[in-house]
């Protein structure tokens, strides 16, 4: 008689109950459930409260349109930020724990620990599109290096896929691969190939279940053209993914690579901060329905070739934001999505200006926002639907943020006085949304080793104070921007998907002023109306109005040369690796350089 899966009871009849256990039998589902439950019952009785005191503050002198207008805007902006503070508060207390915390969160987490020797095949994938071939396969070159250094590399494959069309990029990316071949010792260059698409149909997506159906490999590796991984960091993955045939996708915590742009250091300061905190919190109570981000992530090849293949939105077009689908779908398959929430050797490159940075989150707003176009697709996980509504959700911020501060002097000469409890709750609501990297600055600070690895305690605090600064002036120019970017999708102007920018590079005023002018223009009309009939209120608005107002100005400074030189030089929002670079991380530099050839 053959074996069921462990995490599946039948019935004599053939009817099957409720799993008892998640698919790699990891996890009670009755834990999980209870989990969930706990943290939708602290996220709704956080989300009344500061509902009905926001109430309370609009009704104080009557309540009306417009008081309706604030408080809708208001409520949209609660689901994100009282979620990151729970996830927030729980990654905190779970760091804190230590091991036993993180294994609370990730219990798969164990499985890598050991030197349980390999016998699944994996294919390391780049998949490019009209970039820089030299820069980004010189990253490919490395991790193979670093793998074979750790005396496993037989075990892996390395395929370059392009979907490039312009013809000079094509040339250098063949004549690139074919000089990494050649220099390689053995039957080393037997184990890289390339592949170019004539077409780009189904975008990165379609690109990688193109490869998938040819591959005779286990698992897949995805790297973007950032990405950087060192050996180690991957054999982890690798031996996990061994150690449980159910789990489909796991997903390494990639974080930011030293950067010499102040804006990148800036930016990658908070973030890497916040996103410790926030997704060992999320994976606690997410589980099995973990995230994928699309790259430095290993993916099982059979399942996702079989079930993972993206449906045709309703209307027409492809899914351009693929990896959040393909997790919904590889889970309904009966396989797990998780997360390693372990910041280990698994690195990207940020934006390295403002410029950039608000085209990228252009590029996810439009392809999250595609989620509302997809079919109906029978047979997820609530928590995967959840998934999907969540990626939507992120962004009802920024036009909930732009319209309040629209209506906010229109409000303030309409009723007399501020109203009480006001700033109160206002203040309450901005330590809720920087909850996230609040948490994963304090359990740095409150860890002598990490604090150390940083530079030492005074270092890390001015490095922190800089980056909440920093991150207001971004809030107010993002936030204004992204709200354009809504209605120009919604009035059918999608914009271009193109190659990003990656390396630093300054910003000429002019430039700066052509794509930020509206944004300054909507912060000196806020500004200027709200100190005409209210100077207190504009005060107080400054944490998100001043990001607009001085959007030209901040996007200048962060991507000037000088500034970044002088952020390196002093070590102000310097990483670990930056302080202590591993080899990968010190022979990156080096190439980057140009002290050794690609």
């Amino acid at each position: 008689m053959p074996q069921t899966d462990s995490s599946v009871v039948t019935l004599a009849e053939g009817a099957s109950r409720a799993p008892l256990t998640t698919p790699t039998g990891l996890q009670a589902c009755i834990t999980l459930r209870r989990r969930r439950w706990l943290v939708l019952g602290l996220c709704l009785a956080t989300v009344l409260g500061l509902a009905a005191g926001l109430w309370a503050v609009l009704a104080q002198d009557g309540f009306d349109g417009l008081d309706l207008a604030l408080l809708a805007c208001g409520l949209a902006t609660l689901p994100w930020t009282v979620l990151g503070f729970w996830n927030a508060a729980i990654g905190f207390l779970l760091l804190r724990a230590g091991r036993t915390g993180v294994l609370a969160a990730a219990p798969h987490a164990a499985a890598g620990e050991g030197e349980a020797p390999l016998h699944l095949t994996t294919a390391v994938v780049m998949t490019l599109r009209n970039e820089d071939p030299g820069r980004a396969l010189s990253r490919l070159a490395l991790v193979r290096e670093s793998l074979e250094r750790t005396g496993h590399g037989s075990a892996f494959q390395y395929h370059v896929l392009s979907d490039s069309d312009d013809p000079g990029i094509i040339g250098a990316e063949e004549a690139w691969v074919a000089a990494w071949r050649a220099g390689l010792p053995g039957t080393g260059a037997a184990r890289i190939h390339y592949r170019r698409r004539r077409d780009n149909a189904g975008y990165k997506a379609g690109n990688l279940q193109d490869f998938c159906a040819r591959s005779d490999a286990d698992l897949m590796l995805p790297l973007d053209a950032d990405s950087l991984m060192t050996g180690p960091a991957i054999l982890r993955l690798v031996r996990i993914m061994q150690a449980h045939p159910r789990l489909g996708i796991l997903q390494s915590l990639a974080v930011g690579a030293p950067a010499s742009s102040a804006f990148a250091r800036l930016f990658q300061f908070g973030m890497r901060h916040g996103m410790l905190p926030y997704t060992l919190g999320a994976a606690w109570w997410g589980a099995e329905c973990g995230p994928f981000w699309g790259h430095n992530a290993l993916v099982r090849i059979a399942p996702f070739s079989a079930h993972c293949r993206l449906p045709p939105l309703r209307g027409g077009g492809a899914v351009l934001s693929h990896d959040q689908v393909e997790a919904v779908l590889m889970r309904r398959a009966g396989y797990e999505v998780r997360v390693l929430p372990i910041e280990e050797g698994s690195f990207e490159d940020n934006p390295p200006t403002l410029l950039d940075h608000l085209t990228r989150d252009a590029r996810w707003c439009r392809g999250n926002l595609q989620y509302l176009r997809l079919p109906a697709l029978p047979g997820l996980e609530p928590m995967s639907r959840f998934q999907l509504a969540w990626a939507v959700m992120m962004f009802l911020n920024p036009p909930a943020l732009t319209l309040v501060l629209l209506l906010l002097p229109w409000r303030a000469a309409t009723h007399a006085g501020p109203a009480a409890g006001a700033a109160e709750l206002y203040l309450v609501w901005l330590l809720l949304s920087l909850a996230p990297k609040l948490a994963g600055y304090a359990a740095a600070l409150a860890d002598g080793r990490a604090r150390a690895a940083h530079g030492g305690g005074v270092r890390f605090l001015a490095g922190m104070m800089a980056e909440i600064a920093a991150s207001f002036l971004l809030l107010g120019a993002a936030s204004v921007r992204l709200t354009a970017v809504m209605i120009g999708l919604a009035l059918g102007r999608a914009g271009l998907w193109t190659a990003q920018d990656r390396d630093a590079r300054g910003v000429r005023w002019g430039e700066a002023f052509r794509a930020l002018g509206g944004v300054t223009l909507f912060g000196i009309v806020v500004c200027g109306a709200l100190a005409l009939v209210s100077p207190v209120l504009l005060a107080w608005s400054l944490p998100l109005t001043l990001g607009s107002l001085l959007a030209v100005p901040f996007c200048v400074l962060t991507a000037a040369p000088g500034t970044g030189r002088a952020m390196v030089r002093v070590g102000l929002c310097a990483t670990r690796e930056e302080i202590a670079p591993p080899w990968e991380i010190a022979r990156l530099g080096e190439e980057r350089d140009g002290l050794v050839s690609g």
